[in-house]
């Protein structure tokens, strides 16, 4: 009889011990010897055969990860394909690290937040990897070829090569889930490249700009509540309501309760994901006074214009 898929919880496979535990359609978390892996138990198309195809232990595969490997070894069997069969050609051809990247951004943009996440993705394997490894098979990356794309920036432009390393980590244990390549993770940073290139936290950075002495404060707001400038208004809102800037410069008048003399920020727009009220004091509530004759609903409902039709 089939078993509905996803019968498991993630805790049920962390406390798992000895033995075998079935998530259904066919993927299993097995712990035998000390060691838990994920596993894919079949019959194949072409003997009848049972079969058993390895996902991974599961501390490296996550249930996500491990349950779309199940949905696409089921794919394929749809199809008279025997999965370990394919996976073994797979290697032998070999898929190219901007491939393998391709399809990693498009499989896990759904369950992003933010929108932006999956073009800032691209843009940046683009501009630093995709030059030197883009065309190289994803099993034959090594340590080196890592190395000499950060290297060049990883003291001039420290925090963009640490994202540029943790995204090549990423696609790396991807491929390495799906059974493309194998051996340790040459992005890794943690034992590895942590031997090799300075912490990120001790290279030298150009300065921050200085904190405003609080001493300053009085004559700098005084001084911006004498421009007529959008950017002013938006910097003393931040000021007066602890927000971010991100957070003010999108703030629209729906989420404003003048009245009730609070600013209501929808989940979608929080870094946390949760629902924020901002209660406003006076200052706040003259500020948004002051830019209510900047509203122009025929070119959106932001409390913050700028210069471009429906941007802040």
């Amino acid at each position: 009889m089939k078993v509905a898929p996803h019968r498991l919880k993630a805790r049920q496979v962390e406390t798992l011990r000895e033995g075998a535990l079935s998530d259904g359609g066919n993927l299993w978390a097995v712990a035998r010897g000390g060691s838990k892996t994920w596993s894919f138990r079949f019959k194949s198309p072409a003997t009848g055969k049972r079969r058993e195809m390895g996902f991974g232990p599961t501390y490296d595969v996550s249930l996500a990860m491990a349950r779309t490997l199940a949905a696409d070894a089921r794919a394929l069997l749809r199809e008279g394909i025997d999965p370990i069969d394919a996976r073994a050609r797979n290697r032998e051809v070999g898929r190219t690290f901007a491939e393998t990247a391709e399809r990693y951004i498009t499989e896990q943009t759904p369950g992003w937040r933010n929108a932006k996440t999956a073009p800032i993705w691209r843009s940046v394997l683009t501009r630093y990897a995709y030059p030197a490894l883009g065309e190289k098979i994803v099993s034959a990356i090594d340590t080196e070829d890592v190395l000499a794309i950060l290297r060049p920036i990883w003291s001039e432009k420290n925090e963009t090569a640490n994202g540029v390393r943790g995204r090549i980590e990423r696609v790396l244990d991807y491929a390495r889930s799906h059974g493309w390549r194998e051996g340790e993770n040459p992005a890794r940073w943690r034992g590895h490249l942590s031997n090799i290139l300075p912490a990120p936290g001790k290279v030298i950075q150009a300065g921050h700009f200085a904190a405003l002495d609080r001493r300053d404060v009085p004559r700098v707001m005084a001084a911006l509540a004498q421009s007529e400038g959008v950017a002013a208004k938006v910097a003393r809102f931040v000021c007066l309501t602890a927000a971010r800037s991100g957070e003010a410069r999108g703030a629209v008048w729906s989420e404003i309760d003048l009245e009730g003399r609070v600013w209501t920020i929808p989940k979608e727009r929080m870094k946390a994901g949760k629902e924020h009220r901002v209660p406003l004091c006076n200052s706040a509530i003259a500020i948004l006074r002051e830019a209510l004759p900047l509203r122009d609903t025929r070119r959106g409902d932001l409390i913050f214009p700028g210069q471009k039709t429906g941007k802040p």
